[in-house]
């Protein structure tokens, strides 16, 4: 059957007048979810107490959503496992691949990454030694730049700001001939679009679930390791429940069975029951129908913000097939353009320097949505309502 979209949208709890946006940054909350935390609190925490961990199935649950995640994107079952921010996933897969090709140095990245996946990237470089760097391109050159030097490629595979989108399983396929090993990171693409991870043959993945999979602000990160590496990485975050035995209390690390030794401390229970209450209603919706409406709303809305607001430059992919699931539009008073439309109830954001940025997730986004959106928009730059001094001062969080 067809994802009936209607039905899903009244799945989420959205406030009254609200075009929301933004959900490529942080996911509306399922009207399950309060419901569904509440019982991990009272009946479970509250009621269980210690005993939940083996009664309520909490020490289990990181690896039992995994498989839901997995579902998800186009991985195997018990290759990825929840817990820990998406930058201690990242700093963990990219310390484990460096592991599988010790020959080599360099880790590739690209100028559009998440600035985040730099970081850990140098941070680790500078931790290993001066033999080991990080090299950036421009994302439409990393097929060039990547030869028999890179040891690691690390890519996310939707630019967060463009919404440009690399070809996983070129540069995958490309990367692995040339002997490197790959990590994608999936935070723009989990719950977005289809992800083939196995089919791919990629190596490591990582991923957030506050964005298109609206687990909540600071819901769990996951990790992906394709079974034929699982047994053979050795985690440099040896943690307690990444452990062998977690409960024999060994005073020597011994790494647990397959994705298990990805994992580090204590699971986010309360994180985790809400992300369940979103994964229920994805369990009613086909990834290929998300794909397509996506496509459709987002040509909509470019169609319309380019009739109506000719002062505003197109920053992402024209062509649906090579964008994520968001537009982005340029203007040099982008952030007070936003700080606008959000004073009218449309909720996007602004990423540094110039880039208005919009989400759309047909979970909860309709037609209507996208055309009062270009409504307001247009008459926004119209009127030059945008142009007051309240709308200029930066927030703290953009």
């Amino acid at each position: 059957m067809p994802t009936d979209f209607a039905s899903l949208r009244a799945q989420f709890d959205l406030p009254e007048g609200m075009i929301y946006l933004d959900g490529n940054s942080l996911g509306p909350m399922p009207r399950a979810a309060a419901a569904r935390v509440a019982h991990t609190v009272t009946e479970e925490w509250g009621k269980l107490l210690i005993t939940g961990w083996n009664k309520a199935g909490w020490m289990a649950q990181p690896s039992r959503v995994g498989d839901r995640i997995a579902g998800l994107i186009g991985a195997e079952p018990g290759s990825v496992v929840m817990g820990d921010t998406l930058s201690i996933k990242v700093f963990q897969a990219l310390t484990a691949a460096l592991e599988l090709n010790p020959s080599r140095r360099v880790i590739l990245s690209d100028t559009g990454n998440f600035p985040s996946d730099l970081y850990m990237a140098s941070g680790l470089c500078r931790m290993l030694g001066p033999d080991y760097t990080l090299k950036t391109v421009a994302p439409e050159d990393v097929a060039a730049a990547i030869d028999d030097t890179i040891a690691v490629t690390l890519l996310t595979e939707v630019d967060y700001r463009t919404g440009r989108k690399h070809d996983m399983a070129a540069l995958t396929k490309l990367a692995q001939a040339k002997g490197a090993v790959t990590v994608w990171d999936l935070a723009h693409s989990a719950g977005a679009l289809p992800v083939h991870l196995a089919e791919c043959r990629a190596d490591f993945a990582v991923g957030c679930t506050y964005k298109y999979l609206n687990s909540g602000p600071g819901g769990p990160a996951f990790i992906y390791v394709a079974p034929r590496h699982a047994e053979k990485i050795n985690p440099a975050l040896s943690g307690w429940l990444g452990h062998e035995a977690p409960f024999a209390f060994d005073l020597d690390y011994r790494p647990g069975a397959g994705i298990e030794r990805m994992r580090v401390g204590t699971p986010p229970v309360l994180q985790l029951a809400a992300l369940e209450a979103s994964l229920d209603i994805w369990d009613q919706a086909d990834i290929n129908d998300v794909r397509a409406k996506s496509i459709q709303l987002i040509d909509r809305f470019i169609a319309g913000v380019e009739a109506a607001c000719p002062t505003l430059t197109l920053a992402a992919p024209r062509d649906g097939n090579q964008r994520g699931s968001q537009a982005s539009f340029r203007h040099q008073d982008g952030y007070a353009i936003m700080q606008a439309l959000i004073a009218r109830g449309v909720i996007g954001d602004f990423r540094a320097p110039d880039i208005l940025r919009f989400g759309f997730t047909p979970l909860f986004i309709n037609d209507e949505d996208v055309d009062g959106a270009v409504k307001i928009l247009a008459d926004i730059m119209a009127n030059n309502l945008w142009d007051r001094p309240e709308y200029k001062t930066r927030a703290r969080v953009t």
